[in-house]
């Protein structure tokens, strides 16, 4: 027994500001729905918004605003992608990955089958991301098969001063990094791939990494559990998508979680020590940025963007259980991004 009662009021200060939960998604109108791993960016031409997202040849939605309304315009490709790969003849694209590139859009591709290692990155590139104007450029120089430590699915580009730098990966052991050429059309010579994030149970569960940099350092979002056929299986509580991160002072490695431990000592006075220590982001660290929540289920497929309009946000697709669990039926959602912490909190 505590020697006096404890106080709420200072555990929920301590945990602030993580005590107020997690924020509903933010508005959105037109349509919401076949949003699967978005990836977005605003054109400075005329503002507008696109999101890109999983299926067929990549599908496009555009819309004044972050929150809408969105409408359909195209897909990005026409027709099958070069980058073919098993059983995918390349009409059926994966996690989309689009970056502004001195001048010029890029949008990385992935090309698999479902628990399938036989996968590959593929590129297309725009002028202003028009319909039509895609140019598919085949082979982005990552790909793998069975036996490989790696699945070559889930791209992400990320200019490290004058460097770029490929995060990808899918279960296997999960997160790798490799150097890009400048322009980032493939491999750079002589580059080699490095695992930068690994989970060593429950299956090796992590994928979809996107890196930020913030302050002096680097977050490494990615997506972790069992993501797709809710409507058919759903895995045990706690298993399905949420969203983690690590950060590092290096964009190459030693990418850490935070762990919040509270130390009760009982007396005249109640006191509370909060203790942070990081868990290697290769040994299972990662911290929980977002997971299931209200009529939320599921949310992952992650990306980060720093929106003109907004500030930093976070942009996900998730399952509303008010509507329904079927892949078809994943909403995009996105939340403002609070760093007061040093960690990223929606």
């Amino acid at each position: 027994m505590w020697s006096k009662p404890f106080s709420l009021l200072t555990l929920f200060s301590a945990l602030s500001p993580l005590a107020a939960g997690y924020a509903n998604p933010e508005a959105c109108t037109g349509t919401c729905t076949n949003s699967h791993d978005p990836s977005i960016i605003r054109r400075s031409s005329d503002g507008k918004y696109f999101k890109f997202a999983t299926g067929g040849l990549i599908q496009i939605h555009t819309a004044p605003d972050i929150s809408g309304p969105w409408t359909f315009a195209c897909t990005m490709l026409n027709t099958a992608a070069k980058v073919q790969k098993g059983s995918n003849a390349g009409t059926d694209l994966w996690a989309p990955d689009v970056s502004l590139v001195d001048g010029t859009y890029y949008v990385y591709y992935s090309v698999s089958s479902f628990g399938s290692q036989v996968s590959g990155i593929g590129l297309a590139t725009s002028p202003d991301m028009s319909c039509g104007s895609f140019n598919d450029r085949g082979s982005a120089g990552v790909s793998s098969v069975a036996g490989k430590p790696y699945n070559a699915i889930d791209a992400n580009l990320f200019k490290d001063g004058s460097t770029y730098r490929l995060n990808f990966g899918s279960f296997w052991h999960d997160i790798y990094q490799v150097q890009m050429k400048s322009p980032p059309t493939g491999v750079a010579s002589g580059s080699t791939s490095v695992n930068i994030a690994y989970t060593p149970t429950d299956g090796s569960p992590e994928e979809g990494a996107y890196m930020v940099k913030y302050g002096n350092y680097y977050y490494l979002f990615f997506s972790w559990g069992s993501c797709c056929g809710y409507d058919k299986t759903r895995p045990a509580a706690g298993k399905e998508y949420k969203i983690k991160v690590c950060r590092s002072s290096s964009a190459t490695g030693g990418f850490v979680s935070h762990i919040i431990t509270l130390h009760f000592t009982r007396g005249k006075t109640d006191i509370i020590q909060v203790d942070k220590s990081g868990a290697s982001c290769t040994s299972g660290g990662g911290t929980i940025v977002l997971e299931s929540h209200d009529r939320v289920y599921g949310p992952g497929g992650q990306s980060v963007y720093n929106d003109p309009k907004n500030g930093w946000v976070l942009v996900y697709h998730y399952v509303d259980t008010s509507i329904g669990y079927a892949d078809g039926d994943k909403r995009f959602g996105w939340n403002k991004i609070n760093w007061s912490s040093g960690w990223p909190v929606v």
